[in-house]
């Protein structure tokens, strides 16, 4: 794997770990002032590391190849979610999560 690859798989890494944040925030919040909190802030600047990474990566790669790992972060949310904060994810979860991962193992094999 090249350093960009992991350079993407950073990216997806912060960008989960940024909505994980976001959640924890925002949890047991209801009035818009709550939600400025440290938990919040975090996770915005998760996002805001996230794009810059991706935006280096999309400068040295195709867009084909970038572009699929935002697939990785969507199986990292889900994960986080069963994790962090014991949201419950039945057997068509596991099952689309194994697909996601299929989906991004067969894209990034292409070498065509």
């Amino acid at each position: 794997m090249t350093q960009l690859h992991l350079l993407l798989l950073l990216a997806c890494l912060t960008a989960a770990a940024g909505q994980m944040l976001l959640k924890a925030g925002a949890n047991g919040r209801g009035h818009w002032l709550e939600f400025v909190n440290w938990q919040v802030a975090l996770g915005l600047g998760g996002y805001a590391v996230s794009t810059l990474l991706w935006m280096y990566c999309l400068s040295k790669l195709p867009l084909r190849v970038v572009y699929p790992y935002t697939a990785l972060t969507f199986v990292l949310v889900v994960v986080g979610a069963v994790v962090l904060f014991g949201e419950r994810a039945g057997w068509r979860s596991g099952a689309g999560t194994v697909m996601v991962l299929a989906g991004l193992l067969l894209i990034m094999s292409d070498r065509s």
